[in-house]
C-alpha cells in the first residue's frame, strides 16, 4: 500500500513576512534593468557538527547567483544587508485562523528557523519558517486526513532563469500545510488539496494567480522509499504525478532485483576508480550539433563500461527509462548536458553504422556510456552515474515534477541537519486574544458555504462560489446590498461568457455595470451588455442611451402599441425591458 502525503504552500496577500515591503503582484515581471548582487553558496556546519548532505552536493557545482531587486518591493532585509523587523501581525493572524479551522494544537510559542536552501533562491542561503501548529486534520471522501504540521515561513527568490532570481518576490508570506501520510491515491489527493485550498481561500487573504499556491508531494511503497516530488502546481495532473510515482519506483524495484540475479551489483563494487575509455575520435565523426561544439571547444567523449548492465538501461521507468535516472545524476552533479548510453540508438547522433559497431565491440553483457564534455566535467559526470548505478537500492529523492507527470532526480533528501534557530527574531507569543482574534478574521469556510447556501439556495452556485477566485468580490458586493444570485451568476457565467469572446472585464467595470442593475438604470439581462460597453470604453450616459431600462410609463405605452403582446415586445425590446415588470404593469400591479 502506497503512503501518499502532502505539502501545501500558499502565498499571502499581506506586506511580507519580516519587513513593511508591500508583496509585488503575482502577475509583475521583474525587467532587465532592476540593479543585481551576486552571491556563493557556502556550507556551515549545523549545531550537531553536521554538514547537509543537500548543500554539499550543490556547493560542488561551484555556482553563483545574482539577485535582481527594486526599491519598490525590495528592502534591505531582502538584500540580507540588514536583520528581520517583527513578524507580520496579519499573515500570522491569517496562519493561527486556518490552523484553527483544522481543529490543530496551537503552540502557545512559536520560535523562528532557519531552514538551509540549496538552489541559490535566497540571498542569505536559508529560509525563516516558523511551527505554529501540529495535529489536525480534515474529512474527505476517503475518511479523514491527518494534518501534521502547519507553518509559516517566507517566500524564496523568484527564478527569472538558471542561476538568476528576482528578490521582490523574496519575502511574501507563505502559509506551509504537511498532512499525514493518510491519502489513498491520486485521486484522493487532488480532494485533498482542494478542500485545503478552500480553507485557506476562506480567509480572504490567500493570494491568487499562477504560482500563487504549490504542492509538494511525498510519495513510497513498500521496498521502495520517501521521495518528494517539487512544483506539481497543476491539481488536474497531482493524480498521474502520484500513480507515476508509484510506477516508478516498483520498475525501479523490478531493475534491481534483475541486476542481483546478473551478481552485477558486486562487479560494480570492484570499480574503486574510473576505467575510462577515450572516444573521442569515434564521436569527432558524429553530426549531432551539441557533440562538434563540445568536442571542438576543447572536450573530450569519454566512457565507462557498467558491468551486466547490457538492456537495462533502455527498460521503462515509470514515464522514463533506466538511463535516465543515471542521466539525472550526471546532470545534477557535473552539470553536463547528458549521457549517452549503448542501449539507445546511437544513429540519432549521426553516427554510422561501422562507428557504432566500433563502439559497442567487445561490450558482451555490459553496457557503455559516454558523456561529452570538457574533461573534468566528464569524469565528474561518470563517477556520478557510478554511484547512482551502485544503488542497490530506491534511494531517497527531492524530484521536480515534468509536464508529462513523471519527475526528474534533484538532489538528495535533506535530512536534520539544515535546520538551526533564528536569533534575530524573538519567539513568538500566542496568546489567547491572539487566537481570539484571529478567529474573528474571517469566517471559516464551513461557516461560508452555510452561509452561501442560505444566500444562494443553489448547490451548483454555492460550489462555484466557494472555489472561485472571486469570492471576496462577491462578499463586498454583498455587503453593498446587491442581490447574491444576479452578483454570483455574473461573476461565475457572465464574466466566464465574456472572457471567452475577448474580454476581459476588470472587477471595477464589474462594480459599475452591477450598480447600474441595484439603481434600477438597466435590466438584468442588461448587465452582461453594460459590461462589455463598459469594457469597451462606453460612458454611463452612452450606456443608458443604448440599453437604459425603460420608465413604467414607457413600458404601459408598449403594452398599448404592441396590443399586449408580451412575446413581440420581449423580443423586440429584450435589454430594456424586465419581464417580470412587464406582467405586472400589463396585470395592473403597478400604478
Amino acid at each position: 500500500m502506497p503512503k501518499i502525503g502532502v505539502e501545501i504552500h500558499q502565498r499571502l496577500d499581506t506586506a511580507k513576512l519580516f519587513c513593511s515591503c508591500p508583496s509585488p503582484d503575482a502577475s509583475l515581471e521583474t525587467p532587465l534593468n532592476y540593479d543585481f548582487i551576486v552571491r556563493r553558496l557556502h556550507t556551515t556546519r549545523s549545531e550537531t557538527g553536521e554538514v547537509d548532505r543537500a548543500a554539499s552536493q550543490e556547493v560542488k557545482k561551484g555556482k553563483t547567483s545574482a539577485y535582481f531587486y527594486n526599491d519598490e518591493h525590495c528592502c534591505l532585509v531582502e538584500m540580507d544587508e540588514e536583520p528581520p523587523h517583527e513578524i507580520n501581525r496579519e499573515a500570522l493572524l491569517v496562519a493561527l485562523n486556518v490552523a484553527q479551522q483544522m481543529g490543530m494544537a496551537i503552540f502557545d510559542k512559536a520560535v523562528v528557523m532557519r531552514k538551509l536552501v540549496v538552489d541559490g533562491s535566497n540571498t542569505s542561503g536559508f529560509q525563516r519558517t516558523a511551527l505554529l501548529a501540529i495535529d489536525g486534520k480534515i474529512e474527505t471522501s476517503e475518511g479523514s486526513v491527518g494534518i501534521q504540521t502547519l507553518c509559516i515561513e517566507e517566500e524564496s527568490a523568484g527564478i527569472l532563469k538558471d542561476g538568476e532570481f528576482r528578490v521582490d518576490r523574496l519575502g511574501i508570506p507563505l502559509i506551509e500545510i504537511a498532512t499525514s501520510p493518510d491519502i489513498k491515491e491520486g485521486k484522493h489527493v487532488r480532494e485533498v488539496c482542494e478542500k485545503i485550498g478552500l480553507i485557506l481561500r476562506s480567509t480572504g487573504k490567500a493570494a491568487r494567480g499562477i504560482g500563487t499556491i504549490r504542492q509538494d508531494l511525498n510519495v513510497s511503497i513498500e521496498e521502495g522509499a520517501r521521495v518528494e516530488i517539487k512544483g506539481a502546481q497543476e491539481l488536474n495532473m497531482l493524480e498521474k504525478w502520484v500513480s507515476n510515482e508509484i510506477k516508478r519506483q516498483r520498475d525501479l524495484l523490478k531493475i534491481i532485483d534483475e541486476l542481483r540475479k546478473r551478481n552485477a551489483y558486486s562487479e560494480l563494487e570492484k570499480i574503486h576508480s574510473l576505467e575510462m575509455i577515450d572516444e573521442t575520435e569515434i564521436f569527432k565523426k558524429a553530426k549531432a550539433k551539441f557533440i562538434q561544439k563540445a568536442i571542438e571547444a576543447g572536450g573530450k567523449a569519454l566512457a565507462i563500461k557498467l558491468p551486466k548492465h547490457a538492456g537495462i538501461l533502455g527498460q521503462s521507468v515509470g514515464t522514463r527509462r533506466y538511463g535516465s535516472e543515471l542521466s539525472d545524476y550526471a546532470k545534477a552533479k557535473a552539470g553536463v548536458g547528458g549521457i549517452i548510453h549503448s542501449d539507445e540508438d546511437l544513429s540519432k547522433y549521426g553516427l554510422e553504422a561501422n562507428e557504432i559497431n566500433e563502439l559497442l565491440k567487445d561490450l558482451n553483457n555490459d553496457a557503455l556510456i559516454v558523456v561529452v564534455a570538457n574533461e573534468e566535467k566528464a569524469k565528474q559526470a561518470l563517477m556520478a552515474v557510478i554511484e547512482r548505478a551502485k544503488m542497490d537500492f530506491v534511494p531517497e529523492e527531492t524530484r521536480k515534477a515534468l509536464p508529462d507527470g513523471g519527475s526528474a532526480y534533484m538532489r538528495p533528501l535533506p535530512g536534520a541537519a539544515r535546520m538551526y534557530p533564528e536569533t534575530d527574531v524573538p519567539y513568538i507569543e500566542i496568546s489567547n486574544g491572539l487566537l481570539s482574534e484571529s478567529k474573528k478574521l474571517a469566517k471559516s469556510f464551513d461557516e461560508k458555504k452555510e452561509e452561501l447556501k442560505s444566500l444562494l439556495k443553489n448547490d451548483e452556485l454555492v460550489n462555484k462560489m466557494l472555489r472561485s477566485k472571486r469570492l471576496a468580490l462577491f462578499e463586498k458586493l454583498i455587503g453593498k446590498g446587491h442581490e447574491p444570485k444576479i452578483v454570483a451568476i455574473t461573476l461565475e457565467d457572465t464574466l466566464t461568457k465574456l472572457r471567452r469572446e475577448g474580454i476581459e472585464a476588470t472587477e471595477s467595470v464589474t462594480i459599475r455595470a452591477l450598480d447600474l442593475y441595484k439603481d434600477g438604470k438597466i435590466t438584468k439581462k442588461g448587465i452582461e451588455k453594460a459590461i462589455y460597453l463598459l469594457s469597451e470604453g462606453k460612458s454611463e450616459n452612452e450606456i443608458l442611451k443604448e440599453i437604459g431600462k425603460m420608465s413604467k410609463k414607457d413600458v404601459a405605452k408598449l403594452l398599448k402599441d404592441y396590443d399586449n403582446n408580451i412575446k413581440a415586445i420581449l423580443r423586440d425590446y429584450s435589454l430594456r425591458v424586465d419581464p417580470a415588470e412587464l406582467k405586472a404593469i400589463m396585470e395592473g400591479k403597478y400604478e
